[in-house]
């Protein structure tokens, strides 16, 4: 008879699997398990909400910001307008001198 591998020998051979000594439905995390999880959801849920708050006021400050430095532009533009605009009478009134 010819040899057969050791990997086929293994194959075909079943392996023992050892049985469990306790319940396998009986292990359960139980109560604290279920407040600590749900501990952690409450958590979770707060922190997603104070996220999302301070996402939302920094957005309003940067809409504030850019209200700000467009205004402080057309000021310094009407100014610039307002000295570039404004005359010496000395240089157009003939009568001064």
């Amino acid at each position: 008879m010819p040899e057969l591998p050791l990997a086929l020998v293994r194959a075909a051979t079943a392996t023992p699997s050892p049985t469990p000594t306790y319940d396998p439905d009986s292990i359960t995390p139980g109560f604290a398990g279920f407040v600590a999880i749900a501990l952690l959801a409450v958590v979770v849920i707060f922190l997603i909400i104070d996220m999302l708050r301070r996402i939302r006021r920094a957005g309003y400050r940067a809409e504030i910001r850019e209200e700000l430095d467009a205004e402080e532009e057309a000021a310094r533009q009407a100014e610039e307008a307002t000295r570039a605009s404004d005359v010496d009478d000395q240089d157009i009134d003939p009568q001064q001198r």
